[in-house]
């Protein structure tokens, strides 16, 4: 979904809006999944990154702008914990108990008139 809104800075509102958000890339180099016995599965997710292309707006007082930008992130780590249950029907039924995530770098380049 687009992201919008407004923010307070110095002497005004800073209005902006971020739209066409587009993940153009995932990588996963380190990933593995473990049973953990009478509670059900880890995932660990170690050095992961991912790229995002956007379009953005931003409007003030003084001046407006606009143009699109790249996302790149990484030094991503993820580690969840997963909860495995048979429903009355026999049926395994997978429930998130836990997850942590953490990242390392965002770099973001904006392109736009000014």
């Amino acid at each position: 979904p687009d992201l919008s809104g407004h923010e307070k800075y110095g002497l005004g509102n800073v209005k902006y809006n971020i739209s066409g958000i587009h993940i153009t890339a995932v990588e996963f180099p380190s990933a593995s999944i473990s049973l953990i016995p009478g509670t059900g599965i880890k995932l660990v997710i170690g050095n992961a990154s991912l790229t995002i292309n956007t379009n953005w707006n931003i409007r003030t007082w003084m001046f407006k702008d606009n143009g699109r930008s790249t996302v790149y992130i990484s030094k991503v780590f993820v580690t969840a914990i997963f909860s495995t249950t048979l429903d009355n029907t026999g049926h395994t039924s997978l429930s998130l108990t836990s997850c942590r995530t953490t990242s390392g770098d965002i770099d973001i380049k904006l392109n736009g008139k000014s």
